[in-house]
């Protein structure tokens, strides 16, 4: 079958386009997107205030479910993300082997107090310890949920090609995570890059969906962080849901 004179000659001029616009882009004639050049490094503050968040949420939890003491850990967390807020105040762009030990130690520290408190729960659960009220509960089991959220968000923005320090230099060109926007580019603004906002609403997404959506994870240890994440929250939702309905009834 034979394609219309016209079909040809579109297909040929979209063609010709596509080529131009690479030889533009290798020419230096096209900037390329912001997430594959050097930039200012993206604000410190997104992620700072979810941590403060997330430790409130810690604090906010019964004695029974933390690990030792109340303060314990959130008290850690706050002073290693009081050193780092003063070593770098606005930006993430300064790459040092202490800053990157100091904020991968932060996150291992909320992600133990969220496991630690996710375990204790789902064990009150299992053997019938968690109470007879609905309310305590679910609010109990929302505010580990989030924290959750939070926990595997820093570890996604932590990690995708290098942490955002890397990521501000450009270290790395392929992404363990590629947003719609890498998809897209045309669609996207010149200078969108992935920042926390993206990586907690990959979280958030995971979590209700416990699969990917809009987000494609690449890499193997991309693909298991998140099959971690739709785990964790498959078992503390259906184990809180599931005990709050049978008390309401």
């Amino acid at each position: 079958m034979e394609v219309p004179e016209a079909e040809h000659l579109h297909r040929l001029h979209a063609v010709r386009e596509e080529l131009t616009r690479v030889e533009q882009l290798y020419s230096g004639q096209v900037h390329p997107p912001a997430w594959l050049r050097a930039t200012e490094g993206e604000s410190r503050w997104p992620a700072t205030a979810a941590i403060v968040l997330a430790i409130g949420l810690q604090l906010a939890l019964p004695d029974r479910l933390t690990l030792m003491s109340k303060w314990l850990l959130p008290g850690l967390e706050l002073a290693v993300l009081a050193g780092l807020v003063v070593a770098a105040p606005n930006r993430f762009h300064r790459e040092s082997p202490r800053l990157r030990v100091a904020s991968l130690s932060l996150t291992a520290l909320l992600s133990l107090a969220t496991a630690w408190s996710a375990a204790l729960l789902a064990a009150e659960l299992v053997t019938g310890r968690a109470g007879e009220e609905a309310g305590p509960l679910l609010s109990t089991g929302a505010a580990i949920w989030l924290t959750n959220i939070i926990a595997f968000a820093l570890w996604y923005w932590q990690f995708d090609r290098g942490g955002p320090a890397a990521r501000a230099h450009a270290r790395r060109r392929n992404p363990d995570f590629q947003f719609p926007q890498m998809a897209s580019p045309e669609l996207a603004p010149n200078d969108w890059e992935p920042g926390f906002v993206d990586y907690l609403y990959l979280s958030f997404t995971n979590a209700t969906a416990f699969s990917p959506t809009d987000v494609m994870p690449w890499t193997r240890w991309a693909k298991l962080t998140m099959l971690a994440q739709s785990l964790v929250s498959l078992v503390t939702v259906a184990l809180v849901i599931a005990r709050a309905v049978n008390i309401l009834k």
